[in-house]
Parts: structure tokens; C-alpha cells; sequence
């Protein structure tokens, strides 16, 4: 397996991220709660840009005990990246779907080293 650059940490805050392209496709690597977290940079769905959307706390709908709709609020305890062409949310922790736990987005290993951050692929 070879290491790939993809920047200085310190150069990238949380909630930043980059896409670096490889020779097995574009790989997008977000910097999240200190932690970076590396995916594929194609959506599930129709094979989109994933890791180019937005990010938004995850939305939470609001549903009493009657079972009425009372809105919606977000999560900050879990944080999504939106797949810009059909909106297809992914955990950023987990690349995990958000509409199916059984699909989700190829994972790849992160290694920080002498402070540079590599995609292992």
C-alpha cells in the first residue's frame, strides 16, 4: 500500500477538508473533532462528488409521544457531509449512509506523521 500526501495538520482546521486525487479515484479527507476521516469521493447513489458537499449536523426529526410531527431540530453529536448532486448524507465519522446503516462509503486510512497527514490506498 503507498502513502499519499494530503497536507501539513496543521494546516487544516476542523471542519476542513481536501480532495486528493490518486490513481484509484478521488479520495476526500475531512478534518472533524481533531480526527481526520478519509472516503472515496463517490457517492453511493449515482456515483456523485460526496465528500463536496455541505456538512450539517445531522437532522433529527421531533415526533411526540402522539406521534405528531413537532419539526426538526440537528444533532451536534453527529456531523454529515451531503453528496451535492441528490443529497445522499454520510457520516463523517463512520461514512455510514444516513438513510441505510447497510451502505456506505470506502473508508481509508489515515497516518499522521512528523505532523503530515497520509491516505494509505
Amino acid at each position: 500500500m503507498a502513502e499519499i500526501f494530503v497536507a501539513r495538520a496543521d494546516d487544516m482546521a476542523d471542519g476542513d477538508r481536501r480532495i486528493v486525487r490518486t490513481n484509484k479515484g478521488e479520495i476526500g479527507v475531512f478534518r472533524h473533532k481533531g480526527a481526520f476521516h478519509a472516503y472515496a469521493n463517490r457517492c453511493v447513489h449515482s456515483g456523485g462528488p460526496a465528500c463536496e458537499g455541505v456538512l450539517i449536523p445531522k437532522v433529527i426529526e421531533l415526533i411526540a409521544e402522539d406521534k405528531t410531527y413537532q419539526g426538526q431540530t440537528f444533532s451536534e453529536d453527529e456531523m454529515h457531509f451531503v453528496c451535492p448532486w441528490h443529497g445522499y448524507e454520510y457520516n463523517i465519522e463512520t461514512g455510514v449512509f444516513a438513510g441505510d446503516s447497510k451502505l456506505k462509503l470506502k473508508k481509508y486510512q489515515i497516518v499522521e506523521r512528523s505532523g503530515d497527514v497520509y491516505i494509505v490506498a
